[in-house]
């Protein structure tokens, strides 16, 4: 057979018609060809518009594959129309607007295709057509890779789609294929699209790689099913679904996803067997928005690569976890807003960096049967109108079992938390619950420990081996019935016709087998090293005054602390006489640069106002970020609530407290410190006196950001940086009190070297005059060594060439 002609041979039984017949283009033999011909290509380039619209057989010859393109200038390369045979060809597209491959109608069977193109679709089927597509390869950089549409269907057994300029397999208007151990990757869209009502997917086997985009998505009440399935390396979610989608994921793998494994939205419905998440950058599942719910059974959500939830649950969605795993996370479970709700039965929480479990906004969860081992904290019920219920589960190694918070209502039941850190149940800042048959044992701290304010039921709980005692709850609001501790050795009460209920008003009963309760405020910590002392020697203010007025420079700061104290003096005389004072606020915000003296002044400003009476002991309490924020999220409350403890009486003073709330503060620990302070703040106001300070635009920033914080101090002091002249006046303080002078010309030296010391972030004002006589001593000391016999001027006179290199 020449180059280039086409060979036809007919398998009909008329006796009629030519067996076989060669034809010099594919168009006229196919015109010639009859239902049940086949239609052997020769080697070549064919540039014709085919159509097929007969069931015919059309193939490139045996032991060629590959060797017959077909690549007109324009329009669609290959069009099908009927249940025709395409096998061994090679499928050139050069029209952008145009599919390369159209099926139309029919059950066609296409196997061993190669589509290349540049256009709208590698392959597009349409309407009617119900093609069975095995062994194709599509590579499609400007378009869709396949495209199913407008009703149709197909099966595509071991297909490829090895580029795509959009999705990769796009499915919409009802169409409803099924892939079966097909690959797609190196999409620029989503790897597997499906969209519309009626319009369905079903995937066995399938992989979805390499994506710029996310590697599946769902929307417009479209449905999909996939099973034996992988969805990895996306660019952005693995998984999407969007307004009434519905996929279910049995025995699939999503993984090496930077964004959302899986993110649900407007109402869409995922169910999860058998299937595994691991590796991904923010939630492996995100669920939103009122009716939008996912059903896991029998998965495993681990290894996050990021500093979020492994499940988020918000704006009133649900998530059912049964059965399911999740480990080597930052958080475990997050369940926010009203509406919202989880459901976790049989589960494992394991080995979470931050939360187990958090619900917050009024938010819902309900835990039966479950495990959590080896989290910071185990269950975290947050604020107001939330709550849920933990039932027979077991928390192991964490740092707190349970905390709740801020009017948080849970109820806890026969849950038991061993060998934590801290304590195993912690309710502050008027949390409640109620807690049913619980146990504690082997806790670094409490087993129950209820702060002041809170209103919580304790029944036929238990606790053992717990290092600062069994409970720890405030005089009342605590009811507590047939409560025991391995400490009293007893059990409770015994029965009686009406339950006994002790609280900490009652001396009989109860409270005597339970270790004694907190009756004048609570137990502090064990004092660090830099714990103050009984607090500073009494002096009157005018002493204290007089000591900040000998300050170098600060006359702004050193006139508001005046007004600040003639105002608390008078308003103590007022209160003496029988007047009405004006209420004067006394916390205090410091802005300025490092080295001015914030500190210092704090520190005397204490002491001023417990001269006045005003505080009772008037001592200093430095800290930071790190001191009140733990390394996890669950003992930053108790971190904070320590810091002010310790400052009682005095001033607590928060150098850098803008980092407390980071610019991109969405789930910084920082938070609980502020909440917390804040509220501390309130209900002590007459205890401590709170000062926090930092630069200046950090400072202005964070009180925007936090109106609570700033609506709880009076007013901004603004220290200003040293100028030259005071610089240099701090210096000669400083020679004087170490019995040095300067030498002629040495005072003007300073003052053109501050003149000239660059005033960029690291200049630390008095500070760094502090450091360049430090330096300018050990200067002299080097040349002074020298001398064999040093005079008097020589070991105390520093000379202009004792100054340091400018920086």
């Amino acid at each position: 057979m020449a180059q280039g002609t086409v060979q036809v041979t007919h398998t009909g039984t008329s006796r009629w018609r030519r067996r076989t017949g060669e034809y010099a283009s594919l168009a006229a033999a196919l015109e010639a060809a009859a239902d049940g011909d086949i239609l052997t290509v020769s080697p070549g380039t064919y540039r014709e518009n085919l159509v097929l619209r007969r069931a015919v057989t059309l193939r490139g010859a045996e032991g060629s594959a590959g060797s017959v393109r077909i690549a007109p200038a324009d329009g669609v390369p290959l069009t099908v129309r009927a249940s025709a045979t395409v096998q061994d060809l090679h499928v050139e597209g050069q029209d952008a607007t145009a599919p390369a491959l159209l099926v139309e109608d029919g059950a066609p069977e296409l196997t061993d295709l190669r589509i290349v193109t540049r256009s709208a679709a590698g392959i597009e089927v349409r309407g009617e057509a119900r093609p069975t597509v095995r062994r194709c390869t599509v590579d499609n950089p400007a378009g869709v890779g396949i495209g199913v549409l407008d009703g149709a269907g197909g099966v595509f057994e071991e297909c490829e789609v090895v580029a795509a300029g959009q999705s990769g397999v796009s499915v919409r208007g009802g169409a409803h294929p099924r892939l079966e151990r097909c690959r797609v990757h190196h999409a620029s869209g989503s790897g597997l699209s499906v969209t519309g009502e009626g319009s369905s997917l079903e995937a066995l086997g399938c992989e979805v790689y390499e994506i710029k985009g996310a590697g599946m998505q769902v929307a417009s009440r479209a449905t999909a099913h996939l099973t034996d399935s992988r969805v990895h390396r996306t660019s952005s979610d693995g998984i999407t679904l969007d307004t009434d989608a519905v996929l279910t994921l049995a025995d699939c793998d999503i993984h090496d996803v930077p964004e959302n494994a899986v993110d649900l939205r407007s109402r869409s419905v995922l169910t999860l067997t058998r299937s595994t998440v691991r590796r991904f950058g923010r939630n492996g599942l995100s669920v939103w928005d009122p009716g939008t719910r996912v059903d896991a059974n029998q998965c495993e959500i681990h290894d996050s690569t990021g500093d979020y939830p492994a499940v988020w649950v918000s704006d009133g969605a649900t998530a059912v976890l049964d059965s399911c795993r999740v480990h080597d996370v930052p958080d475990a479970l997050f369940v926010l807003d009203r509406g919202s709700r989880a459901d976790v039965v049989d589960s494992d929480l394991t080995q979470v960096r931050n939360t187990a479990v958090s619900v917050s906004d009024g938010a819902t969860a309900q835990l039966d049967d479950c495990r959590i081992r080896e989290a910071s904290t185990g269950a975290w019920f947050r604020d107001h109108g939330s709550g849920g219920t933990l039932s027979n589960c077991t928390i192991d190694g964490a740092q707190t079992g349970v905390i709740v918070t801020k009017g948080a209502d849970p109820s806890i039941e026969r849950c038991t938390v061993t060998n934590p850190a801290e304590a195993g149940f912690y309710v502050s800042a008027e949390g409640r619950g109620t807690f049913h048959g619980c146990r504690v044992s082997g806790s670094g701290g409490y087993g129950f420990h209820v702060m002041d304010g809170c209103r919580t039921t304790l029944t036929r709980c238990r606790t053992e081996r717990c290092a600062r005692g069994g409970y720890e709850y405030p005089e009342e609001g605590t009811a507590v019935e047939d409560c025991t501790s391995d400490e009293s050795g007893v059990r409770a009460t015994p029965p009686v016709t009406a339950p006994v209920v002790a609280t900490a008003t009652q001396s009989p009963g109860l409270l005597s087998m339970i270790p004694g309760q907190r009756t004048a405020g609570p137990e502090p910590a064990a004092a660090p090293a830099s714990a103050p002392g009984p607090g500073p020697a009494a002096r009157t203010s005018d002493a204290v005054l007089g000591e900040l007025d000998a300050l170098v420079g600060l006359e702004s700061v050193k006139r508001e602390v005046r007004t600040l104290t003639n105002m608390i003096e008078v308003g103590r005389r007022r209160q003496e006489a029988g007047l009405k004072a004006a209420s004067v606020r006394r916390h205090l915000v410091f802005t300025g640069s490092p080295g001015t003296g914030k500190t210092t002044v704090a520190r005397l400003y204490g002491e001023i106002l417990a001269s006045l009476g005003v505080l009772e002991r008037g001592h200093l309490v430095e800290v930071s970020r790190v001191d009140l924020v733990g390394e996890h999220i669950g003992s930053t409350a108790i971190r904070t609530q320590e810091a002010f403890e310790r400052a009682r009486g005095g001033v607590l003073f928060i150098d850098e407290a803008y980092a407390l709330s980071p610019e991109d503060s969405g789930r910084d620990f920082g938070r609980e410190a502020i909440d917390t302070l804040v509220k501390l703040m309130e209900d002590h106001r007459d205890a401590v006196v709170v000062i926090v300070a930092g630069y200046t635009a950090e400072m202005e920033r964070f009180l925007s950001v936090n109106p609570g914080v700033a609506s709880r101090f009076s007013r901004t002091i603004t220290f200003s940086d040293y100028v030259p002249e005071e610089l240099l006046h701090i210096v000669e303080q400083q020679a004087e009190e170490h019995e040095y002078r300067l030498a002629d010309g040495t005072a003007e030296a300073l003052g053109k070297y501050f003149t000239a010391l660059p005033k960029g972030p690291a200049f630390g004002n008095g500070r760094t005059a502090r450091q360049t006589f430090e330096s300018m001593v050990e200067r002299h000391a080097g040349r002074v060594a020298e001398l064999a016999e040093p005079s008097t001027d020589d070991l105390s006179l520093l000379y202009p060439e004792d100054l340091p290199e400018l920086p």
